[in-house]
């Protein structure tokens, strides 16, 4: 845990504690929660097996869809940092052999894209 543990002070990054009680039920058996990033409603929860994505749907955000990416079929991924105009950070995530993204996200202020890369690149890199 001591790559995550200094990721944990990001205003976005998310105690796996916190996501267990959560997402818990969407574990596989022998899977480990190690880090989750919040977006404004929706997740990015890394596993040590998977990427799953939590989008929350409607206006209550009781409806919810969940994505679930293996590492290995991850083929490329990309950051685009805000600016001073454009606020918002964004990540793209290719599946397999995709000529187009399949994955768009955009992460407001409160992330830090770079974390997000970063475990990402661990995962699907090492």
């Amino acid at each position: 845990m001591g790559f995550f543990s200094g990721l944990l002070d990001n205003a976005g990054a998310v105690q796996p504690s916190d996501l267990n009680s959560d997402y818990g039920m969407l574990l596989a058996s022998g899977e480990t929660i190690e880090i989750g990033f919040k977006l404004v409603r929706d997740v990015f929860i890394f596993t040590n097996k998977r990427l799953i994505l939590v989008d929350k749907q409607g206006l209550t955000g009781k409806k919810s869809e969940y994505l679930s990416i293996a590492y290995k079929s991850i083929s490329r991924f990309s950051i685009e940092t805000a600016g001073h105009l454009d606020l918002d950070a964004e990540l793209k995530i290719w599946v397999s052999s995709e000529t187009l993204p399949s994955i768009i996200r955009k992460f407001s202020s409160g992330v830090n894209i770079y974390d997000v890369q970063r475990v990402l690149a661990q995962h699907v890199l090492g």
